[in-house]
């Protein structure tokens, strides 16, 4: 990938500042590794030099923990002098942010070498690799996201979160309720400003349904014929949903699992594949007879496994898994049927697709749709077969046999050789290492059960 031709980037921050003579500020954005945004914020006199120059940043900014402390054993950090690389601007994701009070805009940034080539450890360096062998087979990838997420008040109660008052009723949510319209109004003056905000800034979100929890919601994205597009979209969107919150004097939560004993946050992707005149390869009138489909089925759940550490890389998100939560925990597929790990809507036939229902709202959406997609070129160049698929309710057929910890997980995705064959094995490396740093903190920690379970008992 080339950097874009810098007339058509000075064009395109031309045009902006000229629509946008209010704005005063620039958040320059990049998604670290667990798609945390972090960057700079500049004037909008020096925009053009971003564009014609691109921004430093530190290679280490994709060997952050969760804390945002760098992972040394990554090799990203004091062992390569903690030293700069360049970030240039992605097109077409300038926008204004509609949540600050002084006018302010943003802008998504990626990650190069000095020399020009792009970063192997930028994620979405990491998709744009997986995404080329589409490219080169005259195929391309229509994604689409839905992201949960909860609303919760501001303040916790003993570090727990609470569902907030609703700004209508002033109760808070304590029932189930999903699909339920008067949850939708006990909070639509920021469900409502969340909608208008994505539009504001380019982001194809046009809808927003009640979930299977107090104040939990999901936003349903457009599907666009570009998926490093549509990633764009959900670390953006997850962006707005936070501001957007907050002016309203709400936090979200993207945890996997916020609440013991309630649903947890999913991020579902919706997968078509088209050919060169742009026809879906998985239209069908039978699905169940469509090659292209069951192969590429075949291929995801051959490498599910090895990708859960990308769907479920935290030690929270495996709390999400349960037959009462409808989270699938088996490699599974069936038609329009949502106990499984991919289900296939069968509305019409030009609409059939892959939805993946395994990954949590707290993965990077670059690396889930990574993994995703290796998964669908390996079943199609490989003619995987996967089998028949599931009928009635998956939990009562199959036994959980993916990986239920973070451990295991980080274990089958070291293991992977198809999976190495996609993504960079030196990404992968980078990446474990991250991880089992986290859980080697998560592990030393004592939590309140513990103390509550033997400080005065054993």
């Amino acid at each position: 990938m080339s950097v874009p031709p810098r007339a058509v980037q000075l064009n395109e921050a031309n045009a902006f500042l000229k629509e946008h003579p209010e704005v005063l500020y620039v958040d320059l954005l990049i998604a670290d590794m667990n798609g945390v945004v972090r960057g700079k914020r500049i004037e909008r006199t020096s925009l053009h030099k971003v564009y014609e120059k691109g921004i430093n940043l530190p290679a280490s900014l994709f060997a952050l923990d969760i804390n945002g402390s760098t992972v040394e054993s990554t090799g990203l950090g004091l062992d390569i002098g903690d030293a700069d690389r360049i970030c240039y601007p992605i097109p077409d994701t300038l926008s204004n942010e509609p949540w600050q009070k002084r006018p302010t805009a943003q802008l998504l940034m990626t990650m190069h070498e000095l020399e020009g080539e792009p970063f192997f450890a930028d994620p979405r360096e990491v998709l744009r690799q997986v995404v080329s062998k589409f490219d080169e087979l005259g195929l391309t990838i229509c994604a689409a996201f839905e992201l949960e997420f909860y609303l919760i008040d501001q303040e916790n109660v003993n570090g727990r979160p609470q569902p907030p008052r609703s700004p209508i009723s002033g109760k808070r949510p304590i029932s189930t309720q999903v699909y339920l319209i008067d949850d939708l109004d006990e909070y639509v003056d920021c469900l409502q400003d969340i909608l208008e905000g994505a539009k504001e800034q380019g982001i194809p979100a046009d809808a927003i349904v009640k979930e299977s929890a107090p104040a939990q919601f999901e936003v349903n994205l457009h599907h666009v014929a570009d998926p490093m597009k549509a990633c764009d979209y959900a670390v953006l969107l997850k962006r707005l949903i936070k501001n957007i919150a907050y002016d309203h004097e709400m936090d979200t939560t993207f945890m996997a699992k916020p609440y013991p004993g309630q649903a947890g946050n999913g991020l579902h992707v919706h997968i078509s594949v088209l050919d060169k005149d742009g026809k879906n390869i998985f239209t069908s009138e039978d699905p169940e007879q469509n090659a292209a489909l069951r192969h590429a089925i075949g291929g995801v759940l051959e490498t599910l496994p090895a990708s859960m550490a990308f769907l479920c890389p935290n030690v929270n998100s495996y709390r999400r898994f349960g037959a009462q939560f409808y989270v699938p925990n088996s490699p599974s597929w069936g038609l329009d049927n949502r106990t499984v790990a991919l289900r296939v809507p069968t509305g019409t036939p030009d609409a059939v697709r892959i939805e993946h229902r395994v990954a949590g709202a707290d993965a990077n959406p670059y690396l889930l749709m990574a993994a995703v997609l290796a998964g669908v070129h390996h079943g199609l160049t490989n003619k995987v077969d996967p089998g028949e698929p599931v009928e009635g309710n998956s939990y009562e057929q199959n036994e959980q046999s993916l990986p239920n910890n973070l451990r295991d997980a980080l274990r089958e995705l070291d293991d992977s050789e198809i999976l190495a064959r996609y993504i960079d094995p030196k990404y992968i490396d980078i990446f474990v290492a991250c991880k089992e740093s986290e859980l080697e903190e998560f592990e030393h920690s004592i939590s309140d059960l513990e103390y509550n379970w033997y400080l005065h008992t054993v």
